[in-house]
């Protein structure tokens, strides 16, 4: 800011401050408005407490399959060279950016009665789609891949002649990555792991297209809030007030996990 002199300065003040007061100013609208009808006085009478459990439940079983397939896949994706890969990790962070409709919708056409696997599945009598899990499917496409990019970052940032050394003085792959690769990219994949979980319990569009809303089945927190929003405000309101206060402590973690140390507030 101190290079900045003169009208310049106001101006990026004044943008800065517009900015600022569009991302926070709903937030405290919302806080102010659960404060002043006290909407957690009704909540447990709704549906909340399902939603909530069923969030937990999911998004704790969406966080250990993403760990346990998605870091692997990290793994050989930060050692992998060439443009195969490069094509592969496009591909993997692709659900970050499409719609939450569109991934929805992919998802039913692969895995629905009718779908691309639907076949297969019903003569296996699997039904997949509008079941409890289902929602899991759906986070866990739109949410592994905030896992799968940090933890490839933290794999790739691991010195070289570190595990090269491990190997010279006989370490196994096990032994290495147990003890070397994985205690230094520890952070990097904590960071992207909460957000994977934080986006997972947020998950709305793909989770509504492919599992539905069905209160203790597969009506998530974010469902709930859609649902109820016409006939109990104050439910809403204090669903939407619970995901805010989790979405903000996972991000503060995320933050602290990603920062090196050394940094400011480290």
């Amino acid at each position: 800011m101190d290079r900045l002199t003169g009208g310049l300065r106001w101006i990026v003040k004044g943008a800065a401050l517009i900015a600022l007061l569009f991302l926070t100013l709903p937030i405290v609208a919302l806080v102010i408005r659960v404060v002043q009808n006290q909407a957690w006085q009704d909540a447990p009478a709704s549906a909340v407490p399902d939603a909530i459990w069923l969030s937990f439940v999911t998004t704790s079983i969406t966080v250990v399959i993403t760990l346990a397939f998605g870091t692997p896949l990290a793994y050989l994706l930060a050692h992998w060279r060439g443009r195969l890969p490069r094509l592969i990790s496009v591909l993997v962070e692709l659900p970050i950016v499409l719609p939450p409709a569109v991934a929805g919708l992919a998802l039913l056409i692969t895995f629905g009665r009718r779908g691309l696997l639907g076949g297969v599945l019903s003569a296996a009598d699997i039904s997949l789609a509008f079941t409890t899990t289902a929602v899991i499917m759906a986070q866990a496409f739109v949410a592994a891949p905030f896992y799968i990019r940090a933890a490839q970052v933290g794999f790739a940032g691991v010195p070289r002649d570190l595990e090269d050394a491990a190997r010279v003085d006989g370490a196994g792959d096990a032994t290495l990555f147990l003890y070397i690769t994985l205690p230094l990219a520890s952070r990097a994949l904590g960071a992207g792991l909460v957000l994977m979980w934080a986006r997972a319990l947020g998950e709305f569009g793909a989770t509504i297209l492919f599992a539905g809303s069905l209160q203790g089945r597969t009506q998530t927190m974010p469902l709930l809030i859609y649902n109820v929003i016409e006939r109990d405000i104050d439910a809403a309101i204090w669903t939407g007030l619970l995901l805010i206060g989790v979405a903000l402590v996972a991000l503060v973690i995320s933050h602290l996990l990603g920062r090196k140390d050394g940094d400011p507030l480290a």
